[in-house]
């Protein structure tokens, strides 16, 4: 295994644990060595014999095994890869990562790895949906861990929606695209800017949008694992501030221009931020009250509106500090595309990224995203992926964009 990329590969407990013995297929044809842990409840669907068979290599199983110990230690065996890759990862695994509990042999080795982490949810779409899980994934992104999928479509318990674990092919095609956007942007400085901006009324009140900031945070650690030197400009958000990368913590559109402006120059801009698009002229000293002073109806305050700073404009300008390349993102509820391609030009930006933001679709405040990316070329269409996921996409895209502007 020594002249090629190691992955040692997790499987855990599901359904579609049978699909493991293809992603092997697919990661032996592209070169990678693999490796197999089996959890108890994954050999309720796929036999050791069967891993062993396409991998070529010893399966490991139990944490107190004397001879696998012996052999090959818990901690050599998740040292001892280039890429740790949990398919399927359960609700149930993934709550173990979170927690840090080291309870079997695959748990011990994630908790004792000092490699990347990579990981391929499959489960039920409620319990995808569910609040814990969520919650479970924020944090192991938060962390460091790579998330591919899951899709959306049909399971085996008769039910649709988010929850199906990614296709074996497009699993194997992110870790080749893993390793080949690795470090690649090593020597580049991007700037991100992410979530909402607070426009204030008074000292109480303020306009706002309803983004998380889900998207920006997942392209600035995208992007800071890719080895860009990465500022993320932030608006209020729930989210923790990503590992390795310089924060700027603001609430207004016009502080958001002066953190992006003064932390020029930069090779990649990525305005990602739903930045309000007016601010209150005049905002209260004090708050305002419903009442007049003698306690009687003063009626609904008159509020004068200000156009705010376009943010991707200015950064798009022709200037000796405009990044090489600058994307913008576009969040319509109509005519999503042609509207993105008409904010493309008016901005002047390199790349636009459009989504979906009506209501229904959960792009506001979920972790799914369907985007099309709009430059020079044309339009290219991405199928609904997790918001890590797109954010690792737009980072090889970006990747590849330098390597050819540099050929």
């Amino acid at each position: 295994m020594a002249d090629r990329k190691r992955v040692l590969l997790i499987v855990a407990g599901g359904i579609a644990a049978y699909k493991s013995l293809e992603l092997i297929r697919f990661l032996l044809a592209r070169g990678f060595a693999v490796r197999c842990i089996l959890t108890t409840s994954g050999a309720e669907f796929v036999t050791p014999l069967s891993l062993a068979a396409l991998s070529g290599d010893k399966v490991y199983r139990e944490l107190f095994s004397l001879t696998d110990e012996s052999e090959m230690g818990h901690i050599e065996l998740s040292r001892s890869v280039d890429l740790v890759v949990v398919a399927p990862a359960t609700a149930d695994i993934l709550a173990k990562m979170r927690a840090g509990l080291a309870d079997d042999l695959a748990t011990a080795a994630l908790l004792a790895t000092d490699k990347p982490v990579m990981v391929a949810p499959a489960m039920n779409v409620r319990m995808w949906e569910h609040a814990a899980t969520q919650d479970n994934l924020r944090v192991l992104a938060e962390r460091g861990v790579h998330v591919i999928g899951p899709d959306e479509g049909p399971m085996a318990c008769g039910e649709f929606g988010m929850g199906r674990m990614t296709e074996p092919g497009a699993i194997a095609e992110a870790i080749d695209g893993f390793f080949g956007a690795y470090r690649r942007l090593v020597g580049k400085r991007a700037l991100v800017t992410s979530g909402p901006t607070f426009e204030a009324i008074d000292p109480v009140r303020y306009l706002a949008n309803h983004s998380s900031g889900k998207q920006g945070h997942a392209l600035a650690r995208a992007l800071a694992a890719a080895g860009a030197e990465t500022i993320l400009v932030s608006g209020p958000t729930q989210l923790a501030n990503p590992a390795g990368v310089m924060v700027h913590n603001i609430r207004s559109a016009e502080e958001m221009l002066a953190a992006c402006q003064s932390s020029l120059p930069v090779d990649i801009v990525v305005c990602a931020a739903a930045v309000a698009d007016w601010r209150i002229k005049n905002p209260a000293a004090q708050k305002i009250k419903k009442h007049g002073p003698n306690g009687k109806g003063g009626g609904a305050p008159v509020l004068e509106l200000a156009e705010n700073p376009d943010i991707l404009a200015t950064l798009s300008k022709s200037n000796a500090q405009r990044a090489h390349l600058v994307i913008g993102f576009a969040a319509e509820t109509e005519s999503v595309v042609q509207h993105a391609i008409e904010k493309r030009r008016a901005k002047g930006c390199d790349w636009i990224v459009a989504n979906d933001v009506s209501p229904g679709t959960g792009t506001f405040g979920g972790d799914a995203n369907t985007v099309h990316v709009i430059d020079d070329a044309g339009v290219e269409n991405w199928p609904r992926l997790g918001k890590e996921e797109v954010a690792r996409r737009l980072t090889l895209r970006i990747a590849d964009h330098f390597k050819k502007a540099e050929a």
